[in-house]
């Protein structure tokens, strides 16, 4: 059932070398550009509520919706901090700690990170250089965006409702960055 090869083993830890790749430019892009994601996150708020006459929101609720999701903007980052909380617990919690997550997300991510896997084993290759990593970890942020964003995305587009608004307009404004913004190999 399961091919428990050396290669097959190789190919999988090169994947998960690439997807850590992945995940530190993420928090690289993302870090630098707090400032930039701020405006774009108020540039979008107002116009969502706007476009969806969403009930009366008067200046101290806009304000808490803009809180929430500079909020999520700071989770994000830490997410895909390389050297974040997550990476200090055992390979067996952390797995279960995603598990979780998938399951308490509104928006089900599960099949948005199977393609993001799928995609990184696909590049993925055993005789990698850094430099190679670093390059085709670029070549997945522009392949798959920033995960969970797409099923943020199209989750809160098929039903847009004020309690999917924040992770929304975060969802929009990384994507934003990431696709407008390119560091330096």
């Amino acid at each position: 059932m399961f091919d428990n090869s050396e290669d097959n083993k190789d190919t999988m830890s090169a994947a998960s070398l690439l997807l850590k790749a992945y995940y530190e430019i993420l928090y690289e892009r993302l870090d630098a550009n707090k400032q930039l994601l701020a405006g774009r996150i108020e540039e979008l708020l107002g116009q969502e509520i706007a476009q969806h006459g969403f009930e009366k929101i008067d200046d101290d609720k806009y304000a808490a919706y803009r809180d929430a999701c500079l909020a999520f903007v700071d989770e994000r980052i830490e997410m895909y901090n390389p050297i974040g909380i997550q990476y200090t617990f055992d390979r067996s919690q952390s797995r279960q700690a995603q598990m979780l997550e998938l399951q308490l997300n509104w928006y089900d991510s599960r099949a948005e990170f199977e393609a993001l896997v799928q995609a990184a084993r696909d590049k993925a290759n055993t005789d990698m250089t850094d430099r190679e990593i670093r390059q085709l970890a670029e070549e997945l942020v522009a392949q798959a965006g920033a995960f969970p964003d797409r099923s943020i995305i199209s989750g809160y587009e098929a039903e847009p409702a004020l309690n999917k608004l924040p992770d929304y307009i975060v969802g929009r404004a990384i994507e934003e960055i990431i696709h407008s913004q390119r560091l330096p190999s």
